[in-house]
């Protein structure tokens, strides 16, 4: 899927991975996949998509937005919690199908809707053939039921 603030994605495979065109590649959705790091300490705080006016907004603003396929709707992170993340710097993959935002989190500090710092906060262990979750963060920054 093309759009009118991105180029079509080069022909050219060497184009598409060495040239300094962004020409992201949308899928069939119209998305891209979003890995949302900490600026900090580089650790992984969420994933998710952004559609063609996402990006655009997020490049321009320097302020996250994304899409929600859940809500089939434009979401600007932070904007019923006061969790807004500040884009500092905006990778993209090699074939132009998924970017990595480098953020910081302003309010609580906490990326993921259950009020902890990151969406990833459990561990899969596997014991006698079985996988389990194990928490990491059973210490939410602030409480879902009064934010959201």
């Amino acid at each position: 899927m093309t759009d009118s603030r991105f180029p079509a994605a080069p022909g050219d495979k060497k184009a598409l991975e060495e040239g300094d065109v962004l020409s992201p590649r949308f899928d069939a959705d119209g998305l891209v996949t979003a890995v949302v790091t900490d600026i900090a300490d580089g650790a992984v705080l969420m994933l998710a998509h952004m559609n063609s006016e996402a990006l655009a907004l997020t490049i321009s603003t320097g302020i996250a937005h994304y899409y929600s396929r859940s809500r089939a709707a434009l979401w600007k992170k932070g904007e019923s919690s006061g969790n807004v993340q500040t884009v500092h710097e905006i990778m993209i993959d090699c074939d132009q199908d998924a970017v990595q935002l480098k953020v910081s989190v302003a309010g609580h500090a906490a990326t993921c809707h259950t009020g902890r710092r990151s969406c990833f906060y459990r561990r899969v262990e596997t014991a006698d053939g079985r996988s389990a979750l194990v928490m990491t963060d059973d210490q939410p920054r602030f409480d879902p039921e009064k934010v959201y």
